[in-house]
């Protein structure tokens, strides 16, 4: 805490000295004091912040489940078929090479730029990397766990249930960190050309100048990935790698 007070006072003491001398452009160097102040407006005068931090959050949160769903049942079937982890795995591979930013000009001649491009945009992000991590996770199952099972008269569709989707829980769960973060950033990147959402507003703040509001959506962003990271994901992760016996 006592780093980020001292960054900040080092931060607002350029800016008065920058009011006085102009070092930079007064327009483009903004204050952290009055970026809070846009904050406290955006948030509970105005709205503004506060609606496209919900617009924002609908989209992730429905992309990021699509992501989930696809990218664990893409996974599956890699690590259980070898003929679609030497076909399809090598597109998957090619896919997750391709920023998913690059899809959005598709996006917008099929979609337009409104929801459902954002969120196709958002499970692009998630999906690949959540595809990799689940057909890892399947295929580093302990063998000695699988002849137990199958000693036990377990088999095809039980044994993957019962004894191989368990076991790679933990690379499920670094699969669903992942895919957050990366939709997260491709949320933030589409809606910069779409429309709504924090992404759109921070353009709009741009467009007029108002650099204390594009800090303010910054520090929105930030502080979500902060909190995502360490409150729910970091704990998350800890508990179940302490069950598993891997931490």
């Amino acid at each position: 805490m006592l780093f980020f007070i001292i960054l900040i006072a080092i931060w607002e003491i350029i800016y008065r000295f920058n009011l006085s001398y102009e070092f930079f452009s007064v327009t483009a160097f903004p204050s952290p004091i009055n970026s809070v102040r846009e904050l406290y407006l955006g948030f509970f005068e105005t709205g503004i912040l506060l609606e496209a931090l919900g617009t924002s959050f609908q989209r992730l949160v429905v992309g990021f489940i699509i992501a989930m769903i696809v990218g664990s049942l893409l996974g599956l079937l890699l690590a259980r078929s070898k003929l679609a982890d030497e076909t399809l795995g090598s597109l998957v591979i090619a896919l997750q090479s391709i920023p998913s930013i690059v899809w959005l000009p598709i996006m917008l001649m099929l979609f337009g730029g409104g929801n459902v491009s954002i969120i196709i945009i958002v499970a692009l992000g998630g999906t690949w990397v959540m595809t990799s991590n689940m057909r890892l996770g399947i295929k580093s199952v302990q063998p000695i766990l699988i002849r137990a099972a199958r000693t036990m008269g377990y088999k095809g569709a039980e044994l993957v249930w019962r004894v191989m989707i368990p076991a790679s829980v933990p690379s499920f769960l670094s699969g669903t960190r992942l895919a957050w973060a990366f939709g997260w950033r491709a949320l933030m990147a589409a809606e910069l050309i779409g429309t709504g959402g924090l992404g759109r507003t921070l353009m709009d703040a741009r467009d007029f100048y108002n650099m204390d509001l594009v800090i303010a959506i910054m520090i929105i962003i930030a502080a979500i990935g902060i909190i995502m990271e360490f409150v729910i994901f970091d704990r998350l992760e800890k508990k179940v790698f302490s069950r598993w016996g891997l931490s």
